[in-house]
């Protein structure tokens, strides 16, 4: 019973699920019904619900059919009027079709136009995309062959910046053509080329330089020379102290013209090509010799490209081997002034082109690459010139040396290089110079000693008279009141001399221009160098000829009388040397000449020849004596070469009129000494063991002739029977043998 109670309750529920179901059904939308649907399948009563469906339907049905039978009079009216409009309608759509074949016919030519018409406008619209394809491909184009155009022609450096544009601008704009694909591929390959052909460019500059940069350096060194003939014409003065010129303001950047469209030329190799100018023309510019652009393009290029410091290690690395040949001297350098000049135009040449690169990039080369150059530089150049110099034996050569290494080192002086090294050794050199000319004035002397007939000079006019004293400082008021003709009693070697010491003292004052020496200084060296020449070397010519074997006593006694006069012209000699240097005399530290010292001792050394040539003439004479110390013969005359010998004494000191008086008398007091000295070993010597009267009769005849020469006063000055003195010794055993003798033959 209870299941029965269970079972009528899920009837209930059940039946009203179903209506329910079947009112959301009547009430909801068709598409929507689907859920709806779907619940009553889930369940297990689908089949009663069937039912009751069925019977909804059913009521339905019934309420329409009611309804259709309370209007269906309104239905058969509304069916006669839709028979009506039918009729109507169909006539409506006989003239439509009608109008529509009619309209069919008339419009075919126009869908015929229209057709094309469509045709033209879709064409035209093609046409727009690809021209606005074409702009935006065609920059692209235009830049490649502009680029292809720049590397043909060498203009690297702006086919980089092309490059650059086209890779970062215009490519990414239509990066998915084919074409600029095949592009972005050749970028790399083209930097590369570029990178190639830049540096194959830089070699060629570097060579270029290499081989001209005497011709550089030339120009450089006849710029500097312009400017100094300049300053001294401007200043009337020579340069002292280290001042500096002015630098040139002309450091202009030759980069404008990498973009020039020009192809390269023998501009790019380094060196323009530049007609030598005449001497009267203006000295083009070192800087205008050269065109840098080769290196401005590849150091740009290589910046460019990121490898800046590969470049300028590359750069610096060659430079430093052109400077290493470049200061490799020649050989036979020495041997002329052409093998200095292009030496050092090579130097100069390097490092102008250096302190131009300098000053024109940014960081190629740097201050402490351009010091550490010029110091390697400098000592190579300093040891060359020392050893090179060494080797020359003309003067004139070292002074054109000295002035080539001057105007070499202004020259670098004016591009702010330190030259202080190169003047010092200017010092050396001139001690080189000093010796070099000493030993050219030493044969000089030689020549004008050699050449001299040691007579004094004769004049005939008054025009050889000025001519003369104008030459040589000289002063007689008697000698100018003689008529002519007459003498002055020197030979021509006085003056010659004279003014060739002169020359000498205008040689070194050639050598000490341009030195940066203060006046002290040059009058320093020229008096050091006077002295060596007065003290060596006219001092050693002196001494030679005095010495020399065929020198004969009239030669002696004029050089005396030369030397003389040439120690009294010394005054004029430091008289000249004040007047060229401006330095007085009584300046503290000034040296003095020694010129009065070397004629003096010159002179001293001419007397003691006169002495000993004297004396050797005396021993000729005495080797012609032939005494017979047994002879019986008395004499009545002084033997014959005793005669002639005080002949010669009397013509010989006759011709000392113009020597001083105390070497006259020297002389003659020498000769009487030891003429009277040779006679008494004549009678003492061991052989003579025995004499007759007759014999000692006859020597003591040559005596008296030796005591009258003596008391007749050959040389002035002695007081009375001074000269006989000489003779006395010889008289006292003269006496004393004669008593000897006279007392023997009175035993006998």
């Amino acid at each position: 019973m209870e299941r029965g109670k269970m079972a009528e309750a899920e009837s209930l529920e059940t039946a009203a699920e179903h209506e329910r179901i079947l009112r959301e059904i009547e009430s909801t939308d068709t598409a929507c019904i689907g859920p709806t649907l779907r619940s009553v399948y889930d369940g297990e009563e689908h089949g009663r619900f069937m039912e009751k469906l069925e019977t909804r339907i059913r009521n339905h049905d019934r309420e329409i059919e009611k309804m259709c039978n309370f209007h269906y009079q309104g239905f058969v009216d509304s069916i006669t009027e839709l028979l009506k409009v039918r009729g109507e309608a169909q006539k409506l759509k006989n003239q439509v079709t009608d109008t529509n074949r009619k309209l069919q016919h008339e419009g075919k030519e126009l869908v015929i136009a229209m057709e094309e018409l469509k045709q033209c406008r879709l064409q035209q619209r093609n046409i727009s995309a690809t021209v606005d394809k074409l702009m935006l491909c065609l920059p692209v184009l235009e830049m490649y062959s502009k680029l292809r155009d720049q590397m043909k022609t060498k203009r690297h450096y702006p086919a980089l910046k092309t490059l650059e544009h086209l890779e970062h601008t215009y490519l990414p704009q239509v990066s998915h053509y084919r074409f600029c694909k095949v592009m972005v591929d050749n970028i790399p390959k083209l930097r590369e080329e570029i990178k190639d052909v830049s540096m194959s460019d830089l070699k060629d500059f570097l060579e270029s330089i290499r081989k001209h940069s005497d011709k550089i350096g030339e120009t450089a060194m006849k710029q500097a020379q312009q400017q100094r003939n300049l300053d001294n014409i401007v200043l009337q003065q020579p340069r002292i102290g280290s001042k500096r010129k002015p630098k040139k303001d002309a450091y202009t950047i030759f980069d404008t013209e990498i973009e020039s469209t020009s192809p390269k030329s023998e501009q790019d190799s380094g060196i323009l090509d530049v007609e030598d100018e005449e001497d009267d023309e203006e000295v083009p510019g070192a800087q205008d010799l050269v065109d840098f652009s080769p290196v401005y393009r590849c150091l740009h290029i290589y910046s460019v490209l990121g490898a800046r410091e590969t470049f300028e290690n590359y750069y610096r690395k060659q430079r430093r081997k052109q400077a290493r040949l470049v200061l490799q001297p020649p050989s036979n350098m020495h041997e002329t002034l052409d093998g200095y000049r292009k030496y050092f135009n090579q130097i100069v040449g390097f490092f102008v082109v250096e302190d131009h690169i300098l000053h024109t990039t940014q960081g190629l080369v740097n201050r402490a690459y351009i010091d550490e150059l010029w110091e390697m530089a400098l000592s190579k150049t300093i040891a060359a010139l020392r050893t090179h110099s060494s080797y020359c034996s003309d003067p004139n050569l070292v002074l054109d040396l000295k002035n080539l290494i001057v105007l070499f080192a202004d020259t670098l002086q004016v591009y702010g290089f330190p030259v202080n090294q190169l003047f010092d050794m200017l010092l050396e050199i001139r001690d080189q110079y000093s010796e070099t000319l000493l030993k050219k004035w030493a044969g000089i002397f030689r020549n004008i000693l050699d050449s001299d007939n040691y007579s004094p000079i004769p004049v005939t006019s008054e025009e050889m008279y000025k001519k003369v004293v104008g030459q040589f400082p000289f002063q007689d008021i008697e000698l100018e009141k003689q008529p002519f003709p007459k003498k002055f009693p020197f030979s021509e070697f006085v003056p010659k001399v004279y003014n060739q010491i002169k020359e000498f003292i205008y040689a070194c004052l050639k050598f000490s221009e341009d030195l940066h020496l203060s006046s002290t200084e040059v009058d320093d060296m020229i008096r050091k160098s006077t002295n060596l020449l007065l003290t060596r070397t006219l001092s050693n010519s002196l001494q030679n000829v005095i010495k020399r074997k065929n020198i004969g006593l009239t030669e002696l006694v004029q050089i005396i009388i030369n030397t003389t006069h040439l120690e009294k012209s010394c005054k004029y000699l430091e008289e000249f040397i004040t007047n060229i240097t401006n330095v007085l005399p009584e300046t503290v530290h000034t040296t003095k000449l020694y010129g009065t010292t070397t004629f003096k001792d010159a002179r001293h050394a001419a007397e003691e020849e006169i002495y000993t040539n004297l004396n050797q003439k005396i021993d000729q004479f005495l080797q012609l004596a032939d005494y017979d110390w047994m002879t019986g013969d008395l004499g009545n005359k002084a033997s014959d070469y005793l005669v002639d010998l005080i002949a010669f004494l009397r013509s010989t000191f006759a011709v000392f009129t113009h020597l001083p008086g105390k070497v006259a008398q020297t002389a003659c007091m020498s000769a009487c000494k030891h003429l009277a000295t040779s006679l008494m070993q004549l009678l003492l010597e061991a052989e003579v063991r025995q004499l007759t009267l007759g014999a000692l009769q006859q020597f003591n005849l040559d005596v008296r002739e030796c005591e009258q020469f003596a008391r007749s006063g050959p040389v002035p000055g002695f007081q009375e029977d001074t000269l006989q003195l000489a003779f006395i010794d010889l008289r006292q055993v003269i006496e004393g043998t004669l008593l000897q003798g006279i007392s023997h033959m009175d035993e006998c």
